[in-house]
């Protein structure tokens, strides 16, 4: 009895190790796509190849040949899918959908909310979640195939941008970049903008920070400034 179920549990290890391996091949095959992006489909297609691994990793009467068959199989329909809507228009309709308007030139349209099946609590709970309030400050609101709502504000609710205000819209030489990580130098960083450690130690001086050591973290910004933050305090 012992013996059988030694057996039992390194087959169960090997097809769990298997299917995990297989599981994240196929993830990386899949592409990169951000769950926030992913469609319904998408989205139910990744609940059923999880569903598929996890049954042929835990359920020894599957055969685990087959399972592992099914699940690539599944993988490929679902590239194959993607391929034809990025193809095929119709075809991205089919399984994405379209976007709705819900709402127009600071209207609700009931009909759209309808065919979306929405109710008011959904639309102005997401409307508050991009900070409006107010259905007469919206202009369009598009409800989009991933379930999210993008919002374009009426001209007066618009933030002002720094050419209104006429402020340097010079594009900046690099984002901000870490030059310090936990007392240390990342020296990509420095190699990537061209920065000496002389150069560096004087910026800390300025600081009054004789020692790298003393930086938790110092990231230097677009505007050749540094924001550093030591081990016990901020500066």
């Amino acid at each position: 009895m012992d013996h059988f179920f030694e057996i039992n549990f390194w087959e169960m290890m090997l097809r769990t190790t298997i299917s995990f391996i297989v599981l994240l091949i196929l993830a990386r095959w899949l592409g990169k796509k951000q769950l926030s992006q992913l469609t319904f489909f998408h989205y139910i297609t990744g609940i059923t190849i999880g569903s598929i691994a996890a049954e042929i990793a835990s359920q020894e009467e599957t055969p685990f040949i087959d399972g592992l068959i099914s699940l690539v199989w599944w993988t490929a329909l679902t590239i194959l899918m993607s391929v034809l809507a990025i193809k095929f228009p119709k075809v991205r309709v089919i399984i994405d959908d379209t976007p709705t308007v819900i709402i127009k030139h600071g209207e609700l349209s009931v009909q759209a909310l309808k065919s979306a099946r929405l109710h008011m609590d959904d639309v102005m709970m997401m409307m508050r979640e991009q900070s409006v309030f107010s259905i007469q400050d919206v202009e369009y609101a598009v409800l989009e195939t991933n379930g999210q709502l993008s919002i374009l504000k009426k001209t007066p609710q618009l933030s002002a941008t720094k050419q209104d205000v006429k402020a340097d819209v010079s594009t900046p030489p690099h984002i901000p970049m870490e030059v310090i990580a936990d007392g240390k130098i990342v020296w990509s960083t420095m190699e990537e903008l061209n920065l000496t450690e002389d150069w560096l130690i004087r910026k800390l001086r300025k600081k009054e920070i004789e020692d790298v050591k003393d930086v938790f973290y110092a990231q230097l910004q677009p505007n050749g400034s540094l924001y550093i933050t030591v081990r016990d305090k901020d500066i």
